[in-house]
């Protein structure tokens, strides 16, 4: 079945620049619109070039302020391809060049989004497998939903994987406020969201129980967190939004199979934090953790350009073991069900 294209064009200069800059780098992208039922807007990136048409579908959440551009994303994206397998990059709202129809953002304990675009990417191909990969954040977005909603889960999506999680926000912060290279860290991604605020706030729907001046303060991620996430989405503070972002005590809800790579040097998530022996009483959870690989890292060789990232090779290792002689897999588990 062929898919619809664009459901919606992107309605502006900055969107339609957006979606010509995918295309001219990847030759292959197509964008579709999503209008969400709440009014708002996300982007979907669809790479499918060269992919049959019943070819499966693998859906992409990008880290924290990442979208189909990020280089992770498309490395992940290309080597779906070459596999072919069809890929689709879920752009939270306000990032991929896209503008906010309402004052709501995005954070990792919430799905709602991510269950909206799962329905519709099923909707537009019912019959073909449809999968789901999170990377950093959008392995908390993901892990909440399969946890969360593990009936829908399990109609929806066959497997699952997540990247350079960080399972523990409690433990994921405090990490990151280490000196010296951790804290730098923690200092770059909180200009990731200044420069999410500077690129949102010219649609005037950027609004909410707290000031510009106060968000302009903060210098850490929790600061942010802070400020912002919690008073956004209605928590009572930045301890419990952490609480309900957490996957690590929430991996015996889900039961869909997921492959989950950590890196024991990952500055986001210490080794200690990393959720094994709850893993070892699922038989739905897996996880690698390599010795080295940092943050979305996981490079080879004397020379990483010469070689596919690991987390690439192990993404489409494992998505075409699912698709192909996993699918005997598959139908025993869901006998248990």
């Amino acid at each position: 079945m062929m898919k619809e294209k664009n459901t919606q064009p992107p309605s502006n200069l900055e969107e339609r620049a957006f979606s010509f800059q995918v295309i001219n780098r990847c030759n292959c992208c197509q964008r579709e619109i999503l209008e969400l039922n709440d009014g708002g807007q996300v982007a979907l990136d669809w790479l499918e070039d060269g992919c049959p048409a019943n070819a499966p579908i693998v859906i992409i959440l990008p880290g924290l302020t990442g979208d189909s551009q990020s280089q992770y994303v498309r490395c992940l994206s290309l080597s779906a391809n070459r596999m072919k397998l069809r890929t689709v990059v879920f752009n939270y709202r306000g990032l991929g060049g896209m503008s906010l129809k309402t004052p709501r953002t995005y954070n990792a304990a919430n799905f709602e989004d991510l269950s909206e675009v799962v329905r519709h990417v099923k909707s537009l191909h019912p019959g073909i497998p449809v999968a789901a990969t999170g990377i950093s954040m959008g392995g908390l977005v993901l892990g909440n939903y399969l946890a969360s909603q593990k009936m829908a889960a399990q109609k929806t999506l066959v497997a699952a994987m997540v990247i350079s999680t960080p399972w523990n926000a409690f433990k994921a912060m405090d990490s990151l406020e280490k000196p010296v290279l951790n804290l730098l860290l923690n200092r770059y991604l909180t200009s990731g969201f200044f420069s999410f605020i500077n690129r949102v706030k010219s649609s005037n729907m950027l609004q909410g129980p707290w000031t510009m001046e106060d968000l302009l303060k903060c210098k850490t991620v929790r600061e942010f967190d802070s400020s912002y996430t919690a008073k956004q989405f209605g928590y009572k503070d930045v301890n419990d939004y952490y609480a309900d972002a957490s996957i690590h005590e929430k991996l015996h809800k889900i039961e869909v199979p997921i492959l989950c790579l950590s890196a024991r040097d990952d500055p986001f998530q210490p080794y200690e934090a990393i959720p094994v022996e709850e893993a070892c009483k699922s038989k739905y959870v897996a996880i690698v953790i390599t010795q080295y690989g940092g943050h979305i890292g996981f490079l080879e060789g004397i020379l990483p350009v010469l070689h596919e990232e690991y987390m690439c090779r192990l993404f489409t290792q494992y998505f075409e073991g699912i698709f192909t002689s996993g699918s005997e897999l598959l139908a025993e588990i869901s006998k248990d069900r």
